[in-house]
């Protein structure tokens, strides 16, 4: 980030030098304990009470940092990273200085590095087990989820992923936000609203996070806008602004694609998650601008943006997970007992193009598992097994999404719509082949009925697929 340079490390004089040399060393580092004491005096000086009591005339000095003091600070910041430097802050109590300038100070600048500070320090399971039990210092981080100020936000929410991830102490930061409601919607206007495409990826992946780890937080959540009433005056609506969270993922989602479609991992499997339980799923279909936008951003995502026809098959181990994700949601919208208008009138224009790019992919993952004829032995073989075990539980688990949902489609396609997809190429010999190889067995009766649809429409071609696929012969 821009406003996170790495200044380079001042000349030591003489005096220095003789104090680095005697001992003054943190750990195994060349840096000094003296110098990161005087850094931390400086900050304990920044926000004690003959500082905070200033009159409006030093307002400016509260909230901009000396460019000396920036450049000590951040300094601190880069070399925090370090285990033995972030294990002698925490010795320092460091931490709790940092909250006091965090519940002090107004320089949003000072206030990143502080949490920036933190955050690396958390990196280490001893201290952020040590920061995650301090009840005082949770209540300050978790209030930075309210600042105005991206930077600070931002990296709150990398300490706040950090933490989660850590499973002694993730249980305990879930509680937490469940204890206050307000940082849903702070979470939710900071989707709604922001065009900081880092923060926004961030603070998806703290959604994401949190969703994983507690379903209940996440039904919490999804029916904290449908339980506002909608019949809210217009100026008590305005100082008090009812968040839905589908909206909120779907406007942050649009953000991060239109800087990069390769971000959106995050956001597509938060969807995903929603569609696991009822009441998300509902919260999708249920309000038709938002499900329908929803619907278009993931059709034209996969239709136009992910596994072209252009792109080479080794695409798809980039974008296996975020493909996964995508025709998930859809497949759920589609498959939807909640039939919305938008779907129901326009399922025929969108069921050819999705056939379309489900085939394609499908096609794609047939090249990428197919293993190298002559793959030489190396002292890495067990490595690259377990890393292939990986791919192909990964592909497996799209191969599965794949076939559901082209099955459903299948079961919608009219003699009409088959007709029009033999014409136009999309149910071109080859494309039903691949169908029909991944479909089979398990979507026998699926397969069949459409044969006998085919069958109408173009009897050459359905007794071409039938000698290729001798058991739909017997069974039709």
């Amino acid at each position: 980030m821009d406003r996170n340079p790495s200044p380079p490390p001042p000349g030591r004089d003489k005096e220095e030098e003789e104090e680095v040399a005697g001992g003054d060393c943190i750990g195994s580092t060349v840096y000094s304990k003296h110098w990161l004491f005087g850094v931390l005096s400086g900050l304990i000086q920044i926000v004690s009470p003959e500082n905070t009591k200033s009159s409006s005339d030093d307002e400016e000095q509260l909230t901009e940092l000396d460019e000396e003091m920036e450049n000590e600070i951040c300094r601190v910041w880069d070399m925090s990273m370090d285990e033995d430097v972030a294990l002698f802050l925490q010795e320092f109590n460091a931490p709790d200085i940092f909250m006091g300038v965090l519940a002090k100070s107004k320089c949003p600048r000072l206030r990143e590095i502080c949490v920036g500070i933190l955050g690396n320090m958390a990196c280490f399971q001893e201290i952020c087990v040590s920061i995650s039990s301090d009840k005082n210092l949770g209540q300050v981080l978790l209030h930075c989820l309210y600042d105005s100020d991206p930077p600070t936000l931002l990296e709150t929410s990398r300490l706040l992923l950090t933490c989660l991830s850590q499973a002694e102490v993730a249980s305990v930061w879930v509680e937490r936000i469940q204890e206050h409601p307000a940082i849903y919607d702070s979470i939710c206007f900071i989707m709604s609203s922001s065009t900081n495409v880092d923060l926004l990826v961030k603070v998806g992946e703290v959604v994401d996070k949190l969703f994983d780890l507690d379903e209940k937080l996440m039904l919490e959540w999804v029916r904290n806008g449908a339980a506002q009433p909608l019949d809210q005056p217009q100026e008590e609506s305005e100082e008090q602004p009812v968040f839905r969270l589908v909206p909120c993922i779907l406007e942050a989602a649009k953000q991060v694609r239109s800087e990069n479609p390769e971000w959106l991992d995050v956001y597509m499997h938060i969807l995903q998650l929603l569609t696991t339980v009822d009441d998300g799923i509902q919260a999708i279909v249920h309000c038709p601008d938002t499900g329908k936008d929803i619907w278009n951003l993931l059709f034209d995502l996969v239709c136009h943006e992910f596994c072209q026809s252009d792109d080479p098959p080794i695409i798809l181990q980039e974008q296996k997970t975020v493909l996964a994700s995508v025709f998930s949601v859809l497949s759920a919208i589609y498959a939807s007992q909640t039939e919305q208008e938008y779907l129901k009138i326009e399922k025929g224009k969108y069921n050819l193009p999705l056939i379309d790019s489900l085939i394609r992919v499908l096609q794609n993952m047939e090249q990428c598992q197919k293993k190298p004829e002559n793959s030489a032995e190396s002292n890495t073989e067990e490595t690259k097994r377990t890393d292939l075990t990986q791919d192909d539980f990964h592909l497996k688990i799209l191969k599965d999404i794949l076939c559901e949902f082209l099955s459903n489609i299948f079961q919608a396609l009219t003699k009409e719509t088959v007709a029009q997809g033999v014409k136009e190429g999309q149910l071109s010999k080859q494309k039903c082949s691949s169908a029909f190889q991944n479909l089979l067995p398990f979507y026998s009766p699926v397969v069949e009925d459409f044969i006998k649809i085919l069958r109408e429409v173009d009897k050459a071609l359905a007794d071409d697929l039938e000698k290729n696929f001798p058991s739909l012969k017997v069974q039709t």
